[in-house]
């Protein structure tokens, strides 16, 4: 069934319950019935519907007699409100052929749901994926657990759908692809973190089957601009003059200095004027913190972060002889992602050749290296995910820029783009960048910035053993030492201390513990703990904080359930699976103590070699933190800085604000759609492009009303290539402007609005 708009209302459940027959789902949408599961055609809830923070009654449609179930998310505390499928038995798929799961969705509210969805197997092991469902529509939603598109690694976040089908996939997020789909134990539909309580009706869960496959799926699916080959959208570029005549337009529009009640350095003008010091500072003014400009003024950091070639760039799915590749040396300070486009020596361009098929097909079109635009191949040595390890890349959007502005000197072209992006970014309302700001940036003396650094190098490391980006560094090796020295110095070098460096983050989204058990709250004690103290300098210092707590060993086994039988034991490795609450307790202060190690080290660094700038801490993914470490790292860093993908900020999440009364800022959050024909939205989706200026909106507004918020930063300035970007595969529509470099109207105007009153609905009309 194709999308149907339908009114908030009664009316709306009776008109799309007409849907409720087994063959809704069947053979004239290119796609076949196989098996149902459920109809909900009986007067109860069904046994096999589970439920989590979530409100059921099963409804009948006035017009068949037909039921389906009527669910209310609640957004009362923060809790993932959710329904689960869950058989007597474990469902038998295995001999199903290619099919997916699918499930009628009716959402009759004004607004758009975002859910999450997760299969689960009899070995542990989860499929996971989410879509957006939109408001005032019904339609069939499925989910692919057997075929084509399953056994190919694309490198994408998400691929784009191989059924020629009306019905709207659930888009890949992470996980086992292939499960066993002999014991499939349950299917979950969940929503993240609502603000206000959200209403749909489901109906007809089912197997399907797909009647036709597009084996070109994934070919020819980026244009030569970059964008989707496939989709046509409001805004597609079509030409270099269209793409010249876009830009010319909007160069209008633009200005060159902050918008009206902004101080020199975007600070509230017409607010009270505080002690000024020349750099930015925090101070908490009637109740709620703040930052504070080099002037005195009260100042809100709200501005766009990624702004910066680095992010760029795609796989290709071409290489070259790794003799002609300069490598990585332990002196390096900058990791593989947050380099530039890195292109390969001219010796290694005769060697070329194609390393991926699948990758190098999804263009339409690549330049020759000797073509005018072949200056924007690049190349990465190291790659997070995908099916290529290593290899070339390519920049669409920074060719897109020598199209636009018709420059082939790229040193000038790239002095108009910092130009025209800071003319944006004033334009726009906005008053800082957010992080990852290209360093060119830096002496612009133009708009207020970030500074970053990674710390990495040959140093020790400890592991939670489900480390997504890397291991964690041992802070108790003098190496971590010398290498956050480098780094700082490296940074220090580039600021030049500058006013208009806010401050600095460092490291970002570390794998510091997950809550929900013990067991993932304290793995990396529970992990160091297992290893040789001879090895890991963290694992002697647990061992020193182990024999300080306890006179004997014999104490010790009496705490934790053990049975050592010396401390030399201890030292050479405790594996343990079951904890005792005196072990839990210790194990919080180890890990207190671990914590508070790497943000000593890194804070003592910063205040030595930038006196003058805020440590704004390591950006804590709100999947990776626990109580214990958001306690060490507030003892040190100026700000405390959060990333935080969801809908708005959740006050039951963010009750710890309160506890460690803390100025804090969110470093990333963003949403996107597909209808500019990218496959996976983001990782908070929205319908539209209008839906998503709309849920920006609402975030902000949650963060403004925050009292320990002193800001927040979109993430990103640009869209990922819609081929992935060429560290980690992300293609995601989160771009404020298109890789052609054209900016999203909604966003803009949204943005526009909700900057204009940034200081009065925050702090109100100053009176005095």
């Amino acid at each position: 069934m194709k999308p149907k708009q339908l009114a908030a209302s009664s009316l709306a459940v009776t008109l799309a319950l007409a849907m409720s027959t087994p063959s809704f789902a069947g053979d004239s949408h290119r796609t076949k019935h196989v098996e149902t599961l459920l109809d909900f055609n009986q007067k109860d809830i069904p046994t096999e519907l589970s439920l989590k923070n979530t409100d059921a009654k099963v409804i009948t449609s006035l017009a068949d007699g037909n039921g389906a179930v009527e669910l209310t998310f609640l957004s009362k505390e923060n809790l993932d409100s959710s329904f689960t499928f869950k058989p007597q038995t474990t469902w038998d798929w295995s001999n199903k052929g290619d099919f997916a799961f699918a499930l009628d969705i009716i959402n009759p509210s004004t607004e758009p749901l975002h859910l999450y969805t997760t299969v689960a197997d009899a070995t542990g092991q989860t499929h996971n994926r989410s879509v957006a469902v939109p408001a005032g529509s019904s339609n069939t939603y499925y989910m692919e657990l057997k075929g084509l598109d399953l056994d190919r690694d694309t490198g994408l976040r998400g691929n784009p759908s191989s059924w020629a089908s009306d019905h709207t996939p659930i888009i890949w997020r992470w996980g086992v692809k292939n499960l066993e789909l002999k014991d499939v134990t349950s299917i979950s539909f969940s929503v993240k973190g609502l603000v206000r309580d959200q209403t749909v009706i489901i109906d007809n869960a089912q197997l399907i089957a797909p009647t036709e496959i597009d084996k070109n799926y994934l070919v020819d699916l980026v244009d030569k601009f970059g964008q989707s080959a496939k989709v046509d959208f409001d805004g597609k570029v079509k030409s270099e003059l269209h793409l010249q005549t876009l830009a010319a337009a909007e160069a209008k529009t633009l200005r060159k200095t902050p918008i009206s009640g902004r101080s020199k350095f975007g600070g509230w003008l017409d607010g009270p004027k505080l002690k000024a010091t020349g750099y930015f500072r925090t101070e908490k003014v009637d109740g709620k913190w703040s930052l504070v400009d080099p002037e005195g003024y009260l100042f809100f950091s709200h501005g766009l972060a990624n702004v910066r070639m680095s992010n760029t760039s795609t796989i290709t799915g071409y290489d070259f002889d790794p003799s002609k590749i300069k490598q990585r040396t332990g002196d390096d300070l900058t990791p593989e992602d947050s380099l530039g486009l890195n292109r390969v020596a001219d010796d290694a361009i005769p060697t070329r050749k194609v390393s991926s098929p699948l990758r190098a097909n999804l263009f339409e079109w690549l330049p020759e290296y000797d073509d005018a635009l072949g200056k924007h191949f690049g190349y990465r040595r190291t790659t997070h995910t995908g099916p290529v390890k290593h290899g070339e890349t390519y920049s669409f959007y920074q060719a897109n820029l020598e199209r636009k502005y018709g420059l082939s000197d790229t040193d000038k072209m790239m002095e108009r783009w910092r130009e025209t992006t800071v003319d944006r970014m004033l334009s726009w309302g906005f008053t800082s960048f957010g992080n990852w700001v290209d360093p060119s940036y830096y002496q612009m003396d133009r708009i207020p910035y970030f500074a970053n650094g990674w710390i990495i190098g040959d140093f020790k490391t400890v592991s939670t053993g489900n480390d997504y980006w890397s291991p964690l560094p041992d802070p108790f090796d003098p190496l971590f030492t010398e290498r956050t020295q480098k780094t700082v110095e490296q940074i220090a070098k580039e600021v030049q201390n500058n006013p208009w460096c806010v401050g600095v983050f460092i490291d970002n989204e570390k794998s510091w513990g997950q809550m929900g058990s013990a067991k993932s709250q304290y793995a990396i004690v529970i992990n160091t703990l297992a290893r040789k103290a001879s090895d890991s300098p963290t694992k002697n210092e647990f061992s020193k904080l182990a024999q300080k707590s306890y006179s004997s060993i014999d104490a010790l086994n009496a705490a934790w359930g053990t049975q050592l039988a010396s401390w030399q034991e201890f030292d050479e490795g405790v594996s343990l699976s079951e904890f005792t609450d005196a072990a839990l307790k210790d194990f919080s202060s180890m890990l207190n103590h671990y914590a508070s190690e790497y943000f000593r080290i890194v804070s003592k660094t910063v205040k030595e070699k930038m006196p003058n700038h805020l440590y704004l801490g390591a950006r804590f993914a709100d999947w990776g933190m626990t109580p214990e470490i958001r306690a060490a790292a507030a003892k040190h860093a100026d700000v405390m800085s959060y990333n935080y993908y969801k809908q708005g900020i959740h006050p039951e999440f963010f009750t710890f604000l309160e506890e460690l009364d803390r100025p804090s800022i969110i470093g990333e959050f963003h949403m996107g759609a597909s209808d500019t024909g990218y496959a996976n939205p983001g990782l908070v989706i929205a319908t539209n492009q209008k839906d998503r200026a709309r849920m920006y909106s609402d975030y902000m507004g949650s963060v403004i009303d925050n009292p320990y918020l002193v800001g927040a930063h979109w993430f990103q300035y640009i869209d990922s290539p819609i081929s992935g970007r060429a560290y980690d595969g992300e293609n995601y529509n989160v771009g404020f402007v298109t890789t052609t470099d054209i900016p999203y109207r909604e966003m803009v105007d949204a943005a526009k609005i909700f900057n204009g009153q940034i200081y009065t609905r925050r702090y109100g009309d100053n009176e005095e």
